[in-house]
């Protein structure tokens, strides 16, 4: 999981996404590297616009209310999440080829 956080922040840094700059973040996060896991990563995100992977996530945001943040308990009705687990898992599966 290390080494994808990597090319994420690489990403966000604008930073090119490859061998190296991976193993040098992972390095620098105090973990021994694995470049058979670097190269394998490096060869699935090949084709993978990450912008685009990002985007096709979707990210549950929980805004706090001003009542819940008094301390106010409020009741809600359950939420079904399968469909929105079940995308995020296709959008990360997108990201392995």
């Amino acid at each position: 999981m290390e080494y994808v956080y990597a090319a994420l922040l690489l990403h966000k840094l604008q930073k090119e996404v490859n061998e190296a700059n991976i193993s040098s973040v992972v390095k620098a996060s105090g973990v021994a590297v694995n470049d058979a896991q670097v190269k394998a990563l490096v060869a699935a995100l090949a084709d993978v616009n990450i912008e685009e992977a990002i985007k096709a996530v979707p990210v549950a945001v929980a805004a706090a209310a001003p009542a819940a943040a008094a301390g106010e308990a409020k009741k809600e009705a359950p939420v079904d999440t399968s469909k929105s687990e079940e995308a995020a898992m296709e959008g990360l599966s997108s990201l392995f080829g």
